[in-house]
């Protein structure tokens, strides 16, 4: 890990962390001066980011959490959701309530119909059986695809603002303001086929905010996310919720379920919903 990295992987650190603004700049300008001017491996000079930055927390404090308000009205009721493929049953009646300002996580195995139950949610597919009523302006981010190879990121952003009423200069500001949160200054004379896949992915979901929607169905639009982007990933998710939206994200990550308010696990064909570990307040 070279100084520039390690000093990203410290500064999502202390936002994880919960350092204030301010004395986190202060804190990661002193690190990197002294970097520049001494040398050395960053690791050996102040050892792993994640430790230093506990040890940084510890001594200066940091930001209490919110406390997170009780969800509102039911934002998306998925029911008795049956899928087929010829003669395959990828999802057998599988259901999902989210209320607003909830986080829902979709588990389960490789091929258990995870990205189709988003689908379906998301109007892009019809089940075999079942319904879904979103109440609200929806917004989706698939795990691939989503953008075109020669439109710059402002194209898009004015694209998918029009469809939510937004003239063209509101929506590239609002579209760079919301790519900023993931740590990502959208260039303005960049063809789209020339960003890294982790850089589409970046636009994929800041088109999926663009407009605030009530509704968030997120398909692992984490791919090719370093760690940096990750954590500012799930910071903003943390935003989101308490702003009152209702988010469905699918992930294989299990170490993240401790941030989500319900887990549908799709591992059997069906599904069946739990309670999630919660540590953002945990609401069923």
């Amino acid at each position: 890990m070279n100084a520039d990295e390690w000093l990203r992987a410290f500064a999502a650190e202390l936002r994880q962390r919960r350092v204030r603004d301010d004395d986190a700049r202060h804190v990661v300008a002193e690190a990197a001066t002294h970097l520049r001017d001494g040398g050395g491996d960053p690791a050996v000079v102040f050892g792993l980011p994640g430790r230093y930055a506990a040890a940084i927390a510890e001594s200066i404090g940091a930001t209490p959490p919110p406390v997170p308000a009780a969800p509102g009205p039911v934002r998306l009721h998925a029911r008795g959701i049956t899928k087929r493929y010829g003669r395959r049953t990828v999802l057998r009646d599988a259901g999902l309530t989210v209320r607003a300002g909830q986080i829902a996580a979709i588990v389960g195995a490789n091929g258990c119909g995870k990205s189709t139950f988003l689908r379906i949610c998301a109007g892009l597919i019809s089940p075999d059986a079942g319904e879904v009523t979103v109440t609200g302006r929806l917004g989706y981010c698939p795990q691939q695809g989503g953008t075109a190879d020669f439109l710059l990121p402002d194209e898009h952003f004015v694209l998918v603002g029009a469809g939510g009423g937004l003239a063209r200069g509101p929506a590239r500001r609002a579209g760079r303001a919301a790519a900023r949160k993931l740590g990502w200054d959208a260039p303005g004379d960049v063809l789209t086929r020339h960003l890294s896949g982790g850089t589409r992915q970046k636009l994929n979901l800041t088109m999926s905010t663009l407009t605030e929607p009530d509704v968030l169905l997120l398909d692992e639009p984490y791919q090719g996310f370093d760690r940096g982007t990750y954590v500012d990933f799930w910071d903003q998710l943390g935003r989101l919720r308490d702003a009152g939206r209702a988010i469905v994200v699918v992930t294989h990550l299990l170490n993240q379920l401790d941030r989500v308010d319900l887990v549908l696990d799709l591992t059997p064909a069906g599904g069946t919903v739990r309670d999630g570990d919660a540590g953002w307040g945990g609401r069923a």
